[in-house]
């Protein structure tokens, strides 16, 4: 049998990880989170290979271990096509976050809710996991036809709950990308 509780965390914890992604008026490290840069033969992430900070409200600066690593790190951000400029200097580089125009903000909300429907579809995936292996477990004689209908009724409170938490996030997230 499937834990359903897990299952639901893990999505929750997978929408919030996207939604960090999905960048508001503040830049934050986390934006960077999902950059893979190739060191040394292999890719790896972007807060692996230096360190990132935050310089002012729309700007953050990446700091390398090696310096030699600028280029490949440049090269990464220009393809992860996050509508920011990548500015290189002896430092390191600085990566500038533009002020969000209102169809960048329209583009985004978007994008917030096609991520929200994809964790809806996980959850019902998992509903429907569940309801097969209650299904498996009533033929094999494993529980009876009472069970089976006061299981199918506390999955779909669990159901209910996690979309409610899913739809909490998304109205979050609608927020802050429309200040």
């Amino acid at each position: 049998m499937i834990d359903f509780d897990a299952r639901g965390k893990e999505i929750l914890d997978w929408l919030t990880t996207e939604y960090t992604a999905i960048r508001t008026g503040q830049a934050t490290p986390a934006l960077l989170d999902n950059i893979k840069v190739e060191s040394y033969g292999s890719m790896m992430p972007l807060n692996q290979v230096g360190s990132v900070g935050v310089e002012d409200a729309r700007t953050l600066r990446i700091s390398l271990w090696d310096a030699g690593g600028i280029p490949a790190v440049e090269k990464s951000l220009r393809e992860a096509d996050l509508g920011v400029s990548v500015v290189t200097d002896s430092a390191g580089l600085r990566v500038v976050f533009p002020e969000l125009t209102s169809d960048r903000r329209v583009q985004l909300i978007k994008l917030a809710k096609s991520k929200l429907e994809d964790a809806r579809v996980s959850v019902r995936s998992a509903r429907d996991e569940f309801m097969k292996d209650l299904e498996k477990q009533l033929k094999d004689g494993d529980i009876s036809e009472d069970d089976k209908f006061t299981q199918k009724e506390l999955i779909q409170k669990k159901v209910d709950a996690v979309n409610g938490q899913l739809e909490t996030l998304y109205a979050k997230k609608e927020q802050e990308v429309s200040v």
